[in-house]
């Protein structure tokens, strides 16, 4: 593990053994890993060490995420957009802040400036590119894991507590992690590592039902997904000269279809099993902005292209960022030349 500190599993759960107040931040817009490192970390920290914590996230979250939070104490989760003030008051009051599943405090979203203003003491735990470990006073850092859950995972295992034996993991962590890979590696398509493997085969030893947990990720959707996924696959999926596929889905069009938030998850990935497409990119609309999503076969960043282009960043293969208007183009009906030309300059520099 790559950081500005390094330290066992035993340091770690003996610096949340020895704090009254801890509070667990994930980035805005949360996915799979962010809620299930969240949820399992939370559960270790009431369930082995027997101590309480608040789990705080700053936006909805998906509802086929919602199993992960079943369970939970009352109390010990926070969603800023419904309990501003109380959520901002558990960050200003921590001892210590553990931050999952993002490389700097500006992924946080409406959480970002209580987060960077705190006093308390600050970990980081993640698997992205770039963390800003200034910003922090222990970091667990590491891109060659698959999720920040594989990375907790292994942070749990050598606690004295756990001992690595993922059977001491309680049920609810050992899901939680699970599940938060599962949803980071596409279902084992990709960012998969032996250490990977190992994990899932480890926690289906110790009795986590995979089956169900795919179930509640990939089988519960609503109709209006699916009926959505059909019409931009059929109406707006373009691909470019140079094998850039991407889709534009529109504010106008989410109503018609009555999408909710995390209804989009997975659609960037479906160009991809295209042959002739090297990239895909998604674009949803928001106020003043795209979010970006970019995916990418074997051998081209989208990494590089998201920051070079879309102010964001991630892992090499799968990336993110957001596309504002005005300030990155004119309105938002720009948007598609933008992709159209800036692939194109990219691809030609390769």
């Amino acid at each position: 593990m790559e950081g500005k500190s390094i330290i066992s599993g035993t340091g770690f759960a003996g610096i949340l053994s020895g704090v009254r107040r801890i509070v667990i931040a994930v980035h805005s817009h949360p996915d799979g890993d962010a809620i299930g490192s969240g949820a399992g970390l939370l559960h270790f920290i009431g369930e082995t060490l027997g101590k309480e914590a608040v789990l705080t996230i700053p936006d909805p979250i998906p509802d086929n995420l919602s199993f992960l939070l079943e369970g939970v104490p009352h109390g010990s989760v926070l969603f800023h957009h419904e309990n501003p003030e109380e959520t901002v008051s558990a960050i200003s009051e921590a001892d210590l802040i553990v931050c999952l599943d993002m490389n700097a405090f500006n992924r946080s979203g409406a959480l970002e400036e209580p987060l960077a203003a705190s006093g308390a003491k600050k970990v980081l735990v993640d698997h992205h590119l770039n963390p800003d470990s200034g910003a922090f006073d222990i970091v667990f850092s590491d891109t060659r894991v698959s999720s920040t859950c594989e990375l907790l995972y292994r942070i749990l295992m050598e606690t004295e507590q756990i001992g690595h034996d993922a059977s001491r993991l309680p049920h609810a962590t050992a899901t939680a992690l699970m599940a938060g890979m599962t949803t980071d590696t596409n279902n084992f398509a990709n960012s998969v590592f032996p250490g990977t493997l190992a994990m899932a085969s480890a926690l289906l030893a110790a009795g986590v039902d995979r089956d169900a947990i795919v179930n509640e990720i990939y089988r519960t959707y609503r109709e209006n997904r699916i009926r959505l996924m059909g019409y931009l696959l059929d109406k707006r999926l373009c691909i470019t000269p140079c094998g850039v596929a991407y889709m534009i889905l529109d504010k106008e069009t989410m109503s018609r279809f009555r999408i909710t938030e995390g209804e989009t998850e997975g659609f960037v990935n479906i160009p991809l099993s295209i042959g002739r497409v090297r990239m895909s990119i998604f674009l949803r609309e928001d106020e003043g902005f795209f979010r970006v999503s970019v995916r990418s076969k074997e051998g081209t960043s989208a990494n590089s292209l998201a920051m070079k282009y879309f102010n964001g960043g991630g892992h090499e293969l799968a990336a993110g960022g957001k596309l504002f208007f005005p300030a990155d183009i004119p309105s938002r009906e720009d948007a598609a030349p933008y992709i159209v030309r800036v692939t194109g300059v990219f691809f030609e520099g390769k």
